[in-house]
């Protein structure tokens, strides 16, 4: 049986602290993320594939998969 793969995210501005759902890309990792309060841009902390995996309750798809998403 496969595991259910989540595909909406509730990601958290390091900055202002704002939470926004949002719904993630299936087959891509996002490398940046603007806070659409605030305004900063964001990148993954490092060891992370993409913002999801840095400062949202989920991990992005790929990581769900067990796969290492490698866009940068």
């Amino acid at each position: 049986m496969e595991k259910e793969i989540v595909f909406i995210a509730h990601i958290t501005c390091p900055g202002c602290g704002s939470v926004q759902t949002e719904t993630m890309p299936e087959n891509q990792c996002i490398y940046f993320w603007q806070c659409p309060v605030c305004k900063a841009r964001w990148m993954p902390k490092k060891g992370d594939c993409c913002v999801y995996c840095s400062y949202a309750d989920v991990p992005c798809p790929s990581v769900q998969r067990g796969v290492k998403c490698d866009n940068h």
